[in-house]
């Protein structure tokens, strides 16, 4: 099958083309975005390939349907930035990542609460500098902290997981509750878990429901000083779904 793969860099490329080896699609690598200005370049091509900053809105799947495209595949989890109705409607099928290295973003999490904790970057360019001085680098101790975790799919239990061997208290909110994750942490409401957190950390996916979740009120709840990590899903609405958010 013919593919054209937009938004590529060079990690890309090396990773689908050895994928790709016992398979025998023929790749075709565009670095710019697919948007209805570029989207002619997959004239003919059967199958389209995009990632999170691509846009898919109905225009630009008109075009491909036009060109002869019918996959959308996704090299991501999320999917806010493909019109699924538009291509339900010009029969087009959409494919995604359902799940990739939960570890790695969990991981992730940790060495950003880090480096706003212990000023690592900050101490790094003032050593370089031959200056020592503690003045400003200052952090606190994780342990007996207290963790809230909005969110708690696969990631969102990994770093549970991980701020538990910490040493610090979990607390999560989730509509959907998992025994894994009660196994490291408690359930509280959004309120009490905004209000009660050293730290609060999002694993969502964006969704209507979810778009602008900390908002001004949410952050008067929180605690003086606490600290926001957000690795969850980001990029646009369409503008249909943005107007109702």
């Amino acid at each position: 099958m013919k593919v054209a793969v937009f938004s590529t860099r060079e990690y890309d490329r090396q990773f689908l083309e050895v994928a790709n080896y016992d398979h025998e699609h023929e790749l075709v690598f565009f670095e710019v975005q697919l948007n209805r200005n570029t989207a002619s370049l997959a004239n003919r091509y059967p199958a389209v390939c995009i990632f999170v900053n691509d846009v898919a809105d109905a225009a630009t799947l008109e075009i491909l349907a036009s060109h002869g495209t019918s996959l959308i595949a996704l090299r991501s989890t999320g999917f806010n930035h493909v019109d699924l109705k538009a291509a339900a409607r010009l029969g087009m099928q959409v494919v995604r990542v359902p799940a990739y290295s939960p570890y790695a973003v969990a991981e992730h999490v940790v060495a950003m609460i880090q480096t706003l904790n212990r000023k690592t970057h900050r101490a790094y360019n003032r050593v370089r500098e031959g200056n020592f001085s503690l003045e400003g680098l200052l952090g606190f101790d994780l342990h007996g902290r207290t963790i809230g975790v909005v969110g708690t799919g696969k990631i969102g239990q990994i770093f549970a997981q991980i701020m538990n061997g910490f040493g610090c208290q979990v607390l999560g909110y989730d509509l959907f509750k998992k025994p894994a994750f009660e196994a490291v942490g408690q359930y509280v409401d959004l309120p009490e878990l905004l209000s009660q957190s050293d730290i609060i950390s999002l694993h969502c996916p964006l969704t209507l429901e979810t778009y602008h979740l900390i908002n001004p009120k949410a952050i008067e709840q929180m605690k003086p000083g606490a600290m926001l990590i957000n690795t969850s899903r980001g990029g646009w609405l369409i503008p249909k779904q943005r107007s109702k958010a």
